[in-house]
């Protein structure tokens, strides 16, 4: 029945579609009540003996994941969203497959993706840490895949056995930043920029007005992508139990290795077809009938479960955790962003929230408006004078999202995570050449001297730009001033680690930027810790993404897309990140037009 409904639903939405905007919520709130009683079930079953598979093509994410409407109908009517899961949401269900007796191993199933997982390696180094944990409770761990990157590798290395397929391959030849430089470009079509900024490496500016590398920028990410890959090469050796010596000239003296040459240096365990992974894995879910696969459930189907389980013994202590994710933005934000009125309005109910003990802070974020970040740590800041707030910092913590930790109690990172980029930028365009050269001219009336400053018209005057400048050194200095009372240092040392610099999260607990290395987990046990909860306490995960009824009516207005991402190829993919780069100056609002952010287009490959 449930699934004759649920094919019914998909193929009338359509045609609903109409009916709704023209009856109104009233029939809304009826389609809701179909799909109540269309979803009502006993959840998912995990049988004795059960292999839980771990899809490596699921996107992590920091918030629980904001589905589209389709998605989100599909969840109702079928089951949980297999393709995407949160992080915390991961960490609770391998730490509870670890406990219970019905799960006999984990499969890492790589077949289903070729660019490995879609999560930085701060996030799948906290995901390896529950691997292990499920590991040494004596349970197997099974990989597979038939072409490993670097970042799937770093997950699957430290399985019990690492299969790749007989005609696959590994790559293994490092760490490479390449960013795109558009000061050609927006030379030919005569837009103009100028910059105003504060810090020798504060580099989100050059791709703007240069066409390669300044010194500065490219001394430190020699220094930020050595830092991750030695720790990429330590961990993945002592899985692996290799030198990362030995890892080192395979990365310089081979780089791809076919599947032959990868069992012979010993990155994988074992060559085999996925026929022959499945009868294994049989044999580990004692079934033996040749015409069924083993007993297994999904990672994302047994979260339901062990969800479900975990809302018994429940406590009025609550440890609230914020997530800081996406670019920083003036006003609400949107998907993927950190809206600096949303996060701070949060901020003030959790304060006033009797029953939160403490907030753990996950911030995940590049930065972003220095006006926004300046009122998210505000009310950072309020909220430690009454209860501890505790950071972890995930992927990124920087610039902007390295100035809302600044009122925190207590800072974790993981070794990987890129930290600091403490600087200030502002980007003034113009389009005087590009609008003479067809043509357009431009002529003003004004009350004073600067009151047409804001124009992108024609390019800053000599005593605009002295404006613009003061605002930033103003705000970096701030910007100083708060890491310094926060970190304890003297304000000139913190200028010295600072001008814009990037630093991986060892590096900067070494400098003084962090507290400890560690993770998610061990940021809310340090917030237990400095609460005095002992062991009576709950998680309160806060969730940005709008309700299901909310984005249903989007989508009948058509403000949300639902076609899935295809595959692209190496050509177009160059020009998505060059839509990507351009894209974030959309979300430039602050309204002084100042910027703590990390480079436009940072990305490691």
């Amino acid at each position: 029945m449930r699934q004759f409904l649920k094919q019914t639903f998909a193929s009338l939405v359509g045609s609903l579609a109409g009916l709704i905007l023209f009856f109104g919520l009233g029939t809304s709130g009826l389609i809701f009540l179909i799909i109540a009683v269309a979803s009502r079930d006993d959840g998912p079953q995990v049988k004795d003996k059960s292999v839980l598979v771990f899809d490596l093509a699921m996107t992590i994410t920091d918030t629980d994941p904001t589905l589209s409407t389709t998605e989100a109908i599909g969840e109702v009517l079928g089951g949980s969203n297999e393709s995407r899961i949160a992080l915390l949401t991961l960490l609770d269900t391998i730490d509870k497959a670890t406990k219970d007796p019905r799960i006999t191993a984990l499969y890492l199933d790589g077949t289903q993706t070729s660019t490995g997982p879609t999560a930085g390696l701060a996030t799948l180094k906290e995901v390896r840490g529950a691997l292990a944990r499920f590991q040494a409770a004596g349970k197997q761990i099974i990989a597979y895949d038939v072409d490993l990157g670097e970042q799937e590798y770093y997950l699957t290395s430290l399985a019990d056995k690492v299969i790749l397929n007989p005609a696959g391959a590994i790559e293994f030849n490092g760490f490479s930043s390449q960013p795109l430089f558009f000061a050609g470009a927006l030379e030919k079509f005569g837009i103009g920029v100028q910059i105003i900024r504060v810090g020798q490496y504060k580099a989100a500016v050059e791709p703007f007005t240069l066409k390669q590398m300044s010194p500065e920028n490219r001394q430190q990410m020699e220094k930020l992508l050595g830092s991750l890959w030695y720790e990429f090469i330590a961990t993945v050796g002592k899985s692996r139990e290799l030198t990362p010596t030995q890892l080192q000239e395979i990365t310089n003296n081979q780089g791809l290795l076919l599947a032959d040459e990868a069992l012979e240096k010993g990155l994988v365990d074992q060559l085999s077809y996925q026929d022959e992974v499945v009868t294994e894995l049989k044999a580990l879910s004692g079934r033996q009938e040749e015409n069924e696969s083993f007993r297994q459930i999904s990672l994302a189907s047994y979260s339901r479960v062990s969800s479900q389980q975990s809302e018994i013994g429940v406590s009025d202590n609550k440890i609230a955790v914020v997530y800081a994710e996406g670019e920083i933005v003036s006003g609400k934000g949107g998907v993927n962003q950190v809206g600096g009125e949303s996060l701070a309005r949060q901020l003030r109910k959790l304060r006033q929230d009797k029953a939160v003990k403490a907030v753990v802070l996950r911030v995940n974020s590049p930065g972003g408006s220095a006006t926004a970040s300046e009122v998210i740590e505000r009310e950072v800041r309020l909220t430690q004078k009454e209860k501890p707030v505790i950071v972890s910092m995930g992927d990124f913590a920087a610039s902007g999202g390295y100035w809302i930790v600044t009122g925190a109690d207590y800072v974790f990172a993981e070794p990987n995570t890129v930290t600091g980029s403490i600087g200030v930028f502002g980007l003034l365009p113009n389009v005087q050449e590009l609008a003479n050269n067809n043509g357009i001219t431009w002529d003003v009336v004004k009350t004073g001297r600067y009151a047409d400053s804001q124009t992108v018209s024609r390019p800053k005057t000599p005593q605009e730009l002295a404006i613009a400048q003061k605002a930033v050194n103003k705000i970096y200095d701030q910007f100083l001033e708060k890491v310094a009372n926060a970190r304890k240092l003297p304000k000139q040392q913190v200028a010295q680690i600072a001008q814009g610099r990037v630093w991986s999260g060892r590096d900067a607990q070494k400098i003084g930027l962090v507290d400890e290395l560690g993770g998610f987990e061990q940021a809310v046990q340090y917030a237990a810790k400095q609460a005095k909860l002992g062991d009576d306490w709950e998680l309160q995960k806060s969730s940005k993404s709008g309700g299901f009824e909310s984005r249903f009516l989007k989508r009948l207005a058509g403000e949300e897309s639902t076609q899935a991402k295809p595959e692209i190829d190496p050509i177009t993919a160059e020009f998505e990140k060059f839509k990507a780069d351009l894209a974030v100056l959309q979300t430039m609002n602050d309204p002084r037009g100042v910027y703590a952010r990390l480079p436009f287009n940072w990305r490691m490959e």
